[in-house]
């Protein structure tokens, strides 16, 4: 039997169509299952953690939403035995891009179906996990003012949840300040005078499919760390174009860092976000939580059993 929380209004009711997809795609071919709509991040954890306590003749827990849906249910998934399937619905989508989860609803339910999953890694900080990227700086003001924003809700109902995220590029730098940030990764220690953003990740994008850390593996028990720094606010838009590819990392202004715990204090303080949720402000310290849960995902170099 397959579970499935459903979050109808993730990409402004884009989770709704997914789901209806689904749904009669399961009682066509006659496939066991239960669901939840999900009203709040709280009510999906409650049920979920609930249903896990007795998990006999569970197959999965499919995810019809986006980052943040997945998000609010790590706590409850964290350490269980039971895979979680994405089915990609919301704004960003880089859960499912890191794992290679295909856009169509029914090419991810046949890879639900062969149930194959990957260990992957969580990035923990105090209070709670996140398993995509942890964005501290101008990269997560970027995200919460494209949560909060108008533009967001035309661009998905366009289908074009990434150009949201590029518009809030250009919204961000008439505000933002940069300042002084040190970043303690693994013990050595890292100052940089003028910084604009810090992110930490486990998959190589964030944003909607910006490549911060090209070389990221969610299951590497490591944290690949991107810090842009020292650079001017017309230097840092020509930046972001390159970031689609992953080449930024040529540019003598940007500094990839890796390892188990990574520690970031700056100046000011600083907005954290995980799988684009507030989760944190500076100072933090995230640490690699290795193998923490099991992702539902296609085959790609015997990476997944």
């Amino acid at each position: 039997m397959y579970l499935f929380i459903v979050n109808e209004k993730s990409g402004n009711g884009g989770g709704g169509r997914v789901w209806k997809k689904i749904r009669e795609e399961l009682e066509r071919r006659g496939i066991p299952y239960d669901h939840i709509i999900t009203r709040s991040a709280e009510e999906a954890h409650s049920y979920l953690q609930e249903k896990l306590m007795h998990p006999d003749g569970l197959n999965a827990v499919g995810v019809v939403g986006g980052d943040g849906t997945i998000h609010s249910l790590l706590p409850a998934m964290r350490g269980s035995s039971i895979p979680l399937a994405v089915f990609p619905s919301g704004s960003g989508n880089d859960t499912a891009r890191g794992f290679r989860i295909p856009r169509k609803t029914i090419d991810a339910l046949n890879i639900l179906l062969e149930g194959k999953f990957r260990q992957a890694d969580l990035i923990s900080i105090e209070g709670g996990s996140t398993l995509t990227a942890l964005a501290v700086g101008f990269d997560a003001e970027v995200a919460d003012n494209v949560n909060r924003s108008a533009y967001k809700k035309i661009c998905n109902l366009l289908g074009m949840g990434r150009l949201a995220y590029i518009i809030g590029v250009f919204h961000t730098l008439i505000t933002f300040r940069p300042a002084p940030l040190t970043v303690d990764c693994d013990g050595a220690k890292y100052t940089f005078a003028s910084a604009w953003l810090a992110a930490v990740n486990n998959v190589t994008s964030y944003g909607g499919g910006l490549a911060i850390c090209p070389e990221a593996e969610p299951d590497d028990g490591m944290l690949d760390v991107c810090v842009v720094h020292d650079c001017s606010r017309l230097k840092l838009m020509l930046l972001f174009p390159t970031l689609l590819f992953g080449k930024h990392t040529r540019f003598s202004f940007v500094t990839m860092l890796r390892g188990r715990k990574v520690a970031i204090q700056s100046s000011l303080p600083r907005m954290a976000l995980g799988d684009g949720e507030h989760v944190a402000s500076t100072p933090l310290t995230a640490t690699a939580d290795p193998g923490a849960v099991r992702v539902i995902c296609q085959s790609q170099n015997g990476l997944v059993i």
